[in-house]
């Protein structure tokens, strides 16, 4: 598997982007925070200690030669909006509420934070373009991804089969089980997919948030896509995960840049 270690920092990456890109999914391996965030935690909401964040989050870019004023991060609301990135976000400036960001900046550095939705990274080197994407099962029916690929075709005049989408650690199928809400609305979006995106066992019902995202991407022209395929709830030791932990867990961090 992809996974490399720099001063302690355990990340993943996909072998889809050409290596010149900077792109990562950090590990929970590396940081400085107790239980129950052990310990790479990067989110401010979960009731660890604002400075062991911000610790975390400089040894993450650190690792990648990134420093921490390149950021662009928002607060992630499980929508299919996208903000697009002309500047790193100042500290004390407000976040915008969206779940796709975008840039064709290198001096900008974008960044999220996750717990089992599904992270993606887009690339489009024909155009110059990063992004990054949160989708968890409301993110995925309100149709993140494709949004994403229609906002850089808008914006930046990118032809889907020159992006490359790479669909991150996350919470795999065999653990994330589904009420009949959320199966009303997979069955509304996703249609005769559904099938391919919905599993039954025992009684119980599954949702396949990677083949979903993928189903998504391919029917929005994109052709070349990676999915990592790793369960964040199979592998506490790596990820964290909020089904698997029961809420009382962090984040990990995933960022993209030119």
């Amino acid at each position: 598997m992809p996974f490399s270690n720099k001063n302690g920092i355990r990340y993943y990456t996909f072998d889809l982007f050409p290596r010149a890109l900077t792109q990562a999914v950090f590990t929970r391996q590396g940081g400085v925070s107790p239980a129950p965030w052990t310990s790479l935690n990067v989110g401010g909401t979960v009731g660890d200690d604002a400075e062991r964040v911000r610790e975390n989050r400089v040894r993450s870019f650190s690792a990648l030669g990134r420093t921490l004023d390149s950021l662009f991060d928002v607060w992630q609301v499980h929508s299919a909006d996208a903000v697009f990135a002309d500047a790193p976000r100042p500290v004390h400036a407000d976040h915008h509420k969206a779940d796709i960001i975008l840039t064709d900046k290198p001096n900008v550095t974008l960044y999220m934070r996750f717990a089992d939705c599904v992270p993606i990274l887009f690339h489009d080197p024909k155009k110059g373009v990063v992004g990054i994407t949160h989708a968890g099962w409301l993110g995925t029916v309100r149709g993140a991804s494709a949004a994403t690929v229609k906002a850089m075709r808008e914006k930046y005049g990118s032809q889907p089969k020159d992006i490359m989408a790479a669909i991150g650690p996350s919470i795999g199928v065999d653990h994330y089980e589904v009420g009949p809400d959320v199966v009303s609305q997979v069955e509304q979006v996703f249609g005769g997919d559904s099938k391919h995106v919905i599993e039954m066992r025992n009684g119980k019902t599954y949702f396949d948030l990677w083949n979903a995202n993928r189903i998504q991407l391919e029917k929005s022209g994109v052709e070349q896509i990676e999915v990592s395929g790793i369960c964040t709830a199979c592998h506490l030791d790596d990820w964290y995960s909020h089904r698997a932990e029961k809420g009382k867990t962090g984040r990990f961090g995933a960022l993209i840049a030119l």
